[in-house]
């Protein structure tokens, strides 16, 4: 089992938590959290992806939530935005990011490769001291 960062001692791990997700979020838990550098961990009500200390993308904890935050240059967010199902996100648009519907196993893939170019576009980055 994965371990998850931020559950706190004290308190009883959600069934859901500890499996690392359900439905789609379960699907891309695991297939994100098996690139190199990435960790899954849960925070305001959302699964976070990070590599190091820098978030590229999350997606809601809950089941009947589908919005897929992530975040893109800028010249892959004006591609994304020309796919179905991928709209500017409603606050950070103006920094790359992204909102893609993901409501069905078969939106997995796209997801995907969207999350892929937020990845290697975060590893590209110089680190901050």
């Amino acid at each position: 089992m994965r371990r998850l960062r931020g559950i706190g001692r004290g308190r009883k791990t959600r069934r859901v938590l500890a499996r690392g997700g359900a439905g789609v979020a379960e699907q891309l838990n695991d297939a994100v959290g098996g690139w190199p550098g990435v960790k899954v961990t849960p925070m305001f009500g959302r699964w976070g992806y990070f590599v190091g200390e820098t978030l590229f993308a999350c997606f809601p904890l809950r089941l009947k939530e589908h919005d897929l935050w992530i975040r893109l240059s800028l010249e892959d967010q004006a591609r994304a935005l020309k796919t179905p199902g991928v709209t500017p996100h409603r606050r950070f648009a103006a920094r790359g990011w992204v909102e893609c519907r993901v409501d069905s196993p078969g939106a997995v893939p796209r997801a995907l490769r969207w999350l892929r170019r937020g990845y290697e576009e975060v590893r590209r980055r110089p680190k901050r001291d």
